[in-house]
């Protein structure tokens, strides 16, 4: 058996469908990954890099289209933030920001037009079940990763929008224990936008630890 066709295998049932390993590897990065967000460690990106090739392989046959070409991007981003987080912006330290009012404008922008024409991509060149909603959660999880790639706040706010979307899809799915998870990344979202507003001033400047 190849690693492929392990990770495909399955692991246990839960509540009537199957469980594969490779949901199973997506679970643990993806719950890691996101409690080293809210830390603000480094070492979120390379876990999360982990994640996101687990989750090609299971969306990919979950005929989630969308959600497997979007890891892709997700691992362009991660090596971005990666190199950014560690080498710091061009004023220094990479720190926590709000989202300014004509960054809002920009992403509401991108976020209609880019829904619109991948939710008509995926009804016309594909088999996805579910076009509206497989481009709902890719476009808001893009505009998110912008926003943890640039340290905003208020990426959280995207992630919890997404995730409150993604439990039931992934549920209809019968990816139960990817479901489980992604419920509780919302209470993990919470948590990282508190943790992520404490280390700022009111004029959102870390505050040094």
């Amino acid at each position: 058996m190849t690693l492929i066709e392990w990770l495909g295998s399955t692991a246990f049932v839960s509540f009537g469908a199957p469980t594969s390993w490779v949901e199973v590897v997506g679970f643990v990065t993806g719950a890691t990954c996101v409690v080293l967000v809210a830390r603000q460690s480094v070492w979120n990106w390379p876990i999360g890099i982990a994640n996101n090739l687990a989750f090609v392989l299971l969306f990919f046959g979950a005929g989630l289209f969308a959600d497997a070409a979007l890891q892709f991007v997700y691992i362009a981003l991660a090596v971005s933030g990666w190199v950014l987080w560690v080498g710091g912006g061009t004023q220094g330290p990479l720190v926590v920001t709000s989202t300014s009012r004509r960054e809002w404008w920009w992403l509401g922008a991108v976020g209609v037009t880019a829904t619109l024409a991948m939710t008509w991509f995926l009804d016309t060149a594909t088999t996805s079940v579910v076009p509206f909603w497989d481009a709902v959660t890719t476009v808001l999880s893009l505009l998110a990763t912008w926003g943890q790639v640039t340290k905003r706040r208020e990426s959280w706010f995207l992630w919890i929008a997404a995730d409150v979307v993604y439990v039931p899809l992934y549920l209809y799915k019968d990816l139960v224990l990817t479901g489980v998870l992604y419920l509780g990344f919302i209470a993990l979202c919470v948590a990282g936008l508190r943790a992520w507003t404490r280390s700022m001033t009111p004029a959102g400047v870390e505050v040094p630890a």
